[in-house]
Parts: C-alpha cells; sequence; structure tokens
C-alpha cells in the first residue's frame, strides 16, 4: 500500500503521534506494523472519490483481535500520497500502539511513535 511511493502518512487514533513525513519514514514504519499482523482478513477494498480507495480489515496481534480502516489517496502519477489509518477497538489500539514505540525507541523513528513507558496505556 505505502511503500517507497508514499511521501505522507497521517494515522487516526494513537498508533503514531501526529504525522509520519517521507517515503523512507513511512514504509520504514509500516514495514515493521505489518509483521506485528498474524494474518489479515480483507472485508472491504473499495474506490473512494477520484484518486483513492478504502480498506476494511479485521486482524490479530499477539492472538488479540484488531481493526483498522484505511484511507489511501494516490497522486496524479498514481503513487500514493497520503494515507490515514484508524484502529480499533481502543483497548487494542493502545495496545498495538506500543509496539513501534519499544522497537524504535533510540531510533530516529522514535518520534512518531507512542512512548512505551506511557502508564495510562491499556
Amino acid at each position: 500500500m505505502a511503500g517507497q511511493s508514499c511521501r505522507r502518512c497521517d494515522a487516526g487514533g494513537r498508533v503514531f503521534n501526529g504525522t509520519v513525513h517521507g517515503a523512507e519514514d513511512v514504509f520504514a514504519i509500516l514495514s515493521y506494523a505489518r509483521t506485528l499482523y498474524e494474518f489479515q482478513d480483507f472485508i472491504y477494498i473499495g474506490k473512494h472519490g477520484e484518486n483513492g480507495f478504502v480498506e476494511d480489515y479485521a486482524a490479530t496481534v499477539d492472538g488479540r483481535p484488531i481493526g483498522n480502516i484505511a484511507v489511501v489517496y494516490k497522486n496524479e502519477d498514481g503513487k500514493t500520497q497520503h494515507l490515514v489509518m484508524n484502529h480499533r477497538p481502543l483497548p487494542m489500539l493502545q495496545y498495538f500502539s506500543r509496539k513501534p514505540g519499544e522497537h524504535f525507541a533510540g531510533t530516529e523513528y522514535a518520534k512518531y511513535c507512542a512512548d512505551p513507558s506511557d502508564a495510562d496505556r491499556g
């Protein structure tokens, strides 16, 4: 989806802190995040507007169910330009969001990730 053609990624909820900019950063973070899914069961994939599509899928992380709706917008060259992700339910979002924080701690990507020591996380 995002791959090396994505220039910007906005993630809903608390998985990421703000907007991830740049193809390299987006690719690194999403590549890791994909490794957390034990499977993805795509419920719906369809067109969204003139330059985008929506995908809705269910998955598991560490045996726990999580869902995500992603809206992907393409540029005039057909490359991913903008991505918005919304994970659910909230307790699983909080669980999932700690994982990139732990993985990327001490790297240049840590600024995008939840702090794994944040005590209010479920």
